[in-house]
């Protein structure tokens, strides 16, 4: 009887030790499913106990096994969230779920939330439960869609379907005029580096001489104008507060180049640009909600989407709300 204890223990180990070996990828693949560690610890947790009720050692591919299963766990978990979204119409939410005492490392999601991008969980969230799973699964792990097809309960045909209005959704579609996007990029990125640079001289170097600066009251603090004008005036604030551009990266906002500030991919603020040769004429830092629920966000062409993303900043850039 002890031998046949001892023989089950190994085998509980040595499965658990196999599963390890795949927990950072299915992690990964999970909270981009979700945008929650929460969430994203309960669909591992419960991909491990479904392990555990199954023959391990007839499984042929561990991985793909492992994949199928927590993806239809995440699914299940995204359309009941959806189902509870359209029951609560009209009713207000928090911004996230709540933490539970003694849950997830807040450390650990805001690398999570870093590798994948602020902009892009927030986009992410805008898609249908098989959406989402459908675009994660392909455009993000190179899933074929016969194997996707089979989680989401669907053809091949409809799944690639899905795929491609998810993809739509996440680029905002056609750009009219890529050059200028382009262009306009650079300058967004030189303004985003110069506001957290806090060098005064390198703001000034992409303000145009008659700027202005336009913001929601409640981005604001104390004795903040909601109109800010000239390049002095606004650079000066810049190189003041700039610090706070730590959260923001650049994205397609109405479909123009701008910036997001989405700690843990929840909104916070968009700030729109405007753009004259080459220099910012203008910009508004939008943190109304209503105005943020009208504003279609999308990712720019060409942002790095796959699952090893890598982590720049530290954990710390991802604490506390900008301003």
């Amino acid at each position: 009887m002890e031998q046949g204890t001892e023989q089950g223990t190994e085998h509980v180990q040595d499965l658990a030790n196999r599963f390890e070996q795949h927990r950072g990828r299915l992690r990964g693949l999970a909270y981009r499913m979700l945008g929650s560690l929460d969430e994203t610890e309960d669909a591992v947790q419960e991909t491990w106990l479904r392990l555990g009720r199954v023959d391990a050692l007839a499984v042929d591919n561990l991985a793909g096994w492992l994949r199928t299963v927590l993806s239809r766990v995440c699914l299940d978990m995204l359309r009941a969230r959806r189902t509870r979204r359209e029951q609560l119409v009209g009713v207000s939410l928090p911004d996230g779920p709540p933490r539970p005492a003694g849950g997830p490392d807040p450390e650990a999601e805001a690398l999570l939330a870093e590798a994948v991008g602020g902009a892009l969980l927030v986009v992410l969230d805008t898609l249908g439960p098989d959406e989402r799973v459908a675009f994660v699964l392909h455009d993000m792990f190179a899933v074929p869609f016969g194997d996707i097809a089979v989680i989401v309960g669907r053809s091949t045909a409809t799944t690639k379907k899905l795929a491609s209005r998810a993809r739509h959704k996440v680029g905002g579609g056609p750009v009219a005029d890529a050059a200028r996007l382009a262009r306009n990029r650079r300058v967004v990125e030189a303004f985003l580096a110069a506001s957290r640079s806090g060098d005064l001289q390198a703001v000034l170097n992409v303000l145009a001489p008659d700027v202005v600066r336009r913001a929601d009251r409640a981005v604001l603090g104390p004795g903040r104008p909601e109109r800010a004008e000239g390049a002095d005036t606004v650079g000066r604030e810049i190189a003041h507060f700039g610090a706070a551009a730590r959260h923001a990266e650049p994205a397609l906002v109405d479909g123009a180049v701008g910036l997001v500030i989405a700690p843990l991919g929840r909104l916070h603020t968009v700030v729109t640009l405007t753009i004259a040769d080459d220099r910012v004429a203008a910009y508004e830092l939008v943190a109304d909600p209503a105005r943020l629920a009208r504003t279609r966000i999308a990712v720019l062409p060409g942002a790095l989407l796959g699952h090893d993303r890598p982590t720049a900043r530290s954990s710390q850039a991802m604490a506390g709300p900008a301003g």
